[in-house]
């Protein structure tokens, strides 16, 4: 039978998921696992480029363990995807620092994201750590160990796949094709604007809310969104296409959206109200995979044996081809 294309997937592990993510990764990814043969790795070596004491990283395993409970409730299946934890298969650090041996500094220091990095950091470029500087070098490293053909990204992630593309070019072309070039898996996911009306829904910015979250800290969350800032009193008519609550309402409401406008244009129905209303739909939304998510919370051994399992056969993927590339670069033992 032929083997199916391979895609890569890895997330930083910050925790719970919230909403944006979910609409944004897991829940476009699930359906790639009929099509691609797949892998997704909570990505911790990653979380340690941005440190700034030995506290933040003890929050790195019950941040991963989170998160793949997430993964699991949201359906992504063990049985037909690779699931493990990026340091698991240390072979992914040699793959890293073999490809930047190849990889010029200049490459590294004009991707966008890198200066952003700097300045959320309050850093200055000098006094960065390396590992953030060639923190694209360790993300082509992830990709391209297992030889994924695909990515699930969303634009924002561009400009570092095609970095990620140049140095499989000029890998193959010092020592051979080796690599296949990973290609962009655009997901549709919609931008999903915070609690704030303003920005993207961030955890960083505390305008998210928790996929895990219980339905009464949901409803408290979701009462702190803002909304149309004319309508300063509940007889004052709304305008639902400046308010943040209406767009979440054609997510989660989709059936009742004509209402919701007739009502809020007219001020027959207060922000308050609308607001109980959002949070409703979003706790109906959310209620399977939260039942699912109990469920495996309450067999933390499962989850082990997931990590443990897909560690297993990552690594048979990773001990092959990084006994291609040392023999390719005159690495391997005569």
């Amino acid at each position: 039978m032929e083997r199916k294309e391979r895609i890569f997937s890895g997330m930083r592990p910050t925790g719970k998921l919230h909403l944006g993510n979910y609409l944004g990764a897991p829940q476009n990814t699930v359906d790639l696992q009929d099509s691609y043969e797949s892998i997704y790795t909570p990505v911790d070596i990653h979380a340690l480029t941005t440190i700034t004491s030995p506290e933040d990283t003890r929050e790195i395993q019950p941040n991963i363990y989170e998160m793949v409970l997430d993964w699991l409730a949201a359906d992504l299946d063990p049985e037909r995807s690779i699931i493990f934890v990026l340091s698991h298969v240390p072979e992914v650090l040699t793959l890293h620092t073999l490809l930047s041996m190849v990889t010029p500094l200049g490459w590294l220091m004009r991707v966008p994201t890198f200066k952003e990095k700097v300045r959320q950091m309050s850093e200055t470029e000098e006094s960065v750590n390396y590992g953030l500087v060639g923190y694209p070098v360790l993300q082509t490293a992830d990709i391209i160990l297992y030889k994924a053909s695909a990515v699930p990204v969303g634009e924002d992630q561009l400009p570092h796949l095609e970095l990620a593309r140049e140095i499989v070019r000029r890998f193959n072309n010092m020592f051979g094709d080796t690599f296949p070039e990973p290609q962009a898996k655009l997901t549709e996911a919609p931008l999903i604007v915070g609690l704030d009306g303003q920005q993207k829904m961030s955890k960083s910015l505390d305008n998210h809310i928790d996929l895990a979250a219980t339905p009464a800290e949901t409803n408290k969350r979701v009462l702190t969104a803002f909304t149309d800032p004319q309508r300063t009193h509940r007889s004052t008519p709304g305008r639902p296409h400046l308010c943040n609550v209406y767009s979440l309402h054609k997510l989660f409401n989709p059936g009742e959206v004509d209402t919701v406008y007739q009502e809020c244009t007219t001020a027959s129905r207060g922000c308050v109200d609308c607001k109980r209303h959002l949070a409703e739909g979003v706790n109906r939304y959310l209620e399977p995979l939260r039942e699912k998510r109990r469920e495996y919370e309450n067999r933390p051994d499962y989850v082990k044996d997931v990590l443990t399992e897909g560690a297993q056969r990552a690594k048979a993927i990773a001990l092959e081809t990084i006994g291609e590339v040392q023999e390719k670069m005159g690495l391997a033992l005569p």
